[in-house]
């Protein structure tokens, strides 16, 4: 039997503000994205995520939403994602798109009727004195908490921009289950759902604990047991339409049970493996992460970075921005992700080496994490900076000549560009066209079991039939496994030893 498309997709995240500039404002939008999807079919992906693109005032990039079936002027018209939908279509690419339920904008027109005093529960208002009703924490910095002038105090997780909606509101349901038809009929092949283990909060709003409210699977305000019944109402829609349309979670939590609970076959179709990202350059973890996620069911997926995280070639670089050390591990990561069944998710720019910008200036920070913590936080824009296509200066291609993008580009990606890189054999862009061929070409061929093999420390072997993947975090070379030829490497592979900071995948008869 067939199995459906996105069980092993390679999907590809699009931050489009900071993915191509055709109206030439400086920021990306969806007529950008068009232009450059020939780019994606060629680098070899199957799918694209578009973070959100609706009508809002910007306050959080875009995932503040004021209208949920509209474009924002900014980013073009609907008739420029209809546009640029069918032309991924025709070029064989499937399209996600960002749905946010959690909140919306507070210009929103149900928050402002709220303001107005009408249609409060809606959100999730509660009374209270000069102090908040209870000791939650906005995950952006500061009180989750805001007070209106009639004394009335209302929540916002996120920004004081972004209320949360009240998911015990019928009224709520409703609206999201119209949201998701209004862009499946426009065609889309599914959702990547922001703070899925959100929406429902622990009646009575009770404190946090002193330890604080991180992600967690036992908490007041996080992965509540009546947000799964959400999820099969959504998944009773997308299965009603043809074409295999899918739902992926944006759920963060610190227990591989609770994220196999959302992936259940009534609710969604996956959810994002932070383990994964979250691991050190570590054998040991990267086996702890594999060994965990396998045993919690079969709708696997990994990622390395995205736009809320700092970029992997960074974080493996030891902190530092740009580093040999980073980008060999991060290629040596990819091949062992690709390596693994289930879904890998990819951000843009990645497959360019693009270090984290760690030097943005606060005056263009645009951040909230980095205005509500005035700036002892950096924020995320580090990893949001425009991407570089080509040329030898700012914009790189991004926006025409002469217009400066949203966040101001590093002299040193002159290196880095699409344009240049396309022309080196041993790039970055050459090395993940390469290493998503070799994937393409096995599709379909390899079992889902994956067997560890006999490593030397600080190496990690494992096979999925005749394929074996091997991986070196140590600092001295080790012998390969017993095979009969190299597929491929994130490095050469000298003789018979795999070097430090280096990945292959090896056939065995």
């Amino acid at each position: 039997m067939e199995i459906p498309w996105w069980r092993d997709a390679v999907v590809y995240e699009i931050y489009v503000r900071s993915f191509a500039d055709a109206s030439g404002d400086g920021v990306g939008d969806l007529a950008g994205v068009r232009q450059r999807l020939p780019y994606l079919a060629e680098l070899g992906v199957d799918a694209i995520w578009l973070t959100p693109f609706y009508r809002s005032p910007m306050a959080d990039g875009g995932y503040d939403v004021a209208d949920y079936r509209d474009v924002d002027p900014l980013f073009g018209t609907l008739d420029d994602f209809d546009a640029m939908t069918a032309e991924a279509h025709r070029l064989g690419l499937r399209v996600l798109v960002d749905i946010v339920p959690n909140h919306s904008s507070s210009e929103h027109p149900w928050f402002q009727a709220a303001l107005r005093g009408e249609g409060r529960d809606r959100y999730v208002f509660r009374d209270g004195g000069e102090l908040p009703p209870n000791n939650w924490q906005s995950t952006f910095s500061g009180p989750a908490w805001t007070r209106l002038p009639d004394g009335q105090w209302y929540l916002h997780l996120f920004d004081s921009a972004q209320p949360d909606f009240n998911w015990r509101n019928p009224e709520v349901h409703a609206e999201f289950l119209d949201v998701l038809r209004f862009w499946l009929d426009r065609e889309v092949d599914g959702f990547r759902i922001d703070v899925a283990m959100g929406l429902y909060k622990a009646e009575g709003l009770p404190d946090t604990p002193p330890e604080g409210q991180a992600f967690k699977s036992e908490s007041p305000i996080w992965s509540r047991p009546e947000v799964h019944e959400v999820y099969r109402e959504w998944r009773k829609v997308l299965d009603s339409y043809g074409g295999e349309r899918m739902a992926v979670g944006e759920v963060w939590t610190d227990s591989a049970e609770d994220l196999a609970l959302y992936v259940r076959p009534d609710e969604l179709h996956q959810s994002f493996n932070f383990a994964w990202l979250q691991a050190p350059w570590s054998a040991t973890a990267f086996r702890k992460v594999i060994d965990d996620t396998l045993a919690t069911g079969e709708a696997h997926t990994w990622v390395l970075s995205n736009h809320d995280v700092v970029r992997h070639v960074t974080r493996y670089g030891e902190g530092l921005p740009a580093s040999t050390t980073g980008l060999a591990r991060g290629r040596a990561a990819l091949l062992a992700m690709l390596a693994l069944p289930g879904s890998a998710y990819l951000y843009q720019g990645e497959e360019l080496g693009l270090p984290e910008v760690t030097d943005l200036p606060p005056g263009v920070r645009q951040d909230p994490i980095f205005i509500r913590s005035e700036g002892t936080l950096p924020g995320r824009d580090g990893c949001r900076v425009p991407l570089p296509w080509s040329g030898v200066a700012e914009p790189y291609g991004f926006s025409p000549e002469g217009v400066a993008p949203w966040l101001p580009q590093p002299a040193e990606w002159a290196a880095l560009t699409a344009e240049r890189q396309s022309n080196d054999p041993g790039s970055t862009l050459a090395f993940y066209r390469q290493a998503l061929r070799a994937r393409r070409s096995l599709r379909g061929t390899l079992p889902d079991l994956v067997t560890w093999l006999d490593s030397p420390e600080d190496a990690l072997f494992f096979a999925r039939g005749p394929l074996t993947c091997v991986v070196n975090c140590g600092s001295e070379p080790v012998p390969l496994p017993p095979h009969d030829r190299v597929l491929i490497g994130s490095a050469p592979v000298e003789g018979h030893l795999l070097l430090p900071d280096t990945a292959a995948w090896l056939h065995t008869p």
